[in-house]
């Protein structure tokens, strides 16, 4: 896997994943940026939150769950001091579809968590890694 950063000013960085997809980072203007994109904290957040969701879709498709839509909602603390690591991350996924079966989505959650996802397995050495779910019929 590769990915490209390119400063582009201030504080704005275009990232360049190796599959060609691009992304404006940015800092708040208190650090010198204008607030063009997300901050690259931010960008780590939402990779995690997309693996999770990826890996949660596929084992709940594979299981014959007809899911409509699937949130994820990610709160997340930062330590005080540098360096400013998350301390906790809280998933909550919102699932509509027609008859979803709690324990398989728990099941799902569960294998996400702690096979799968390679992003919140990470984090989860410096981080408290929390999930919850609620299913919307639909």
């Amino acid at each position: 896997m590769k990915a490209r950063i390119e400063w582009k000013d201030g504080m704005s960085f275009l990232g360049e994943s190796g599959s060609g997809h691009q992304v404006l980072m940015d800092g708040p203007p208190e650090a010198g940026g204008r607030n063009l994109g997300p901050r690259p904290m931010e960008m780590l957040l939402m990779g995690t939150g997309g693996c999770a969701a990826f890996d949660v879709m596929l084992i709940l498709k594979k299981g014959r769950q007809e899911v409509n839509d699937c949130v994820v909602e990610i709160e997340a603390q930062r330590a005080t001091n540098e360096p400013k690591v998350f301390t906790h991350i809280h998933f909550h996924f919102k699932l509509t579809g027609k008859d979803l079966q709690p324990q398989q989505i728990e099941r799902a959650i569960s294998l996400s968590a702690e096979k799968y996802c390679s992003a919140s397995i990470m984090l989860g050495k410096t981080a408290e890694m929390t999930h919850d779910f609620e299913i919307v019929e639909g």
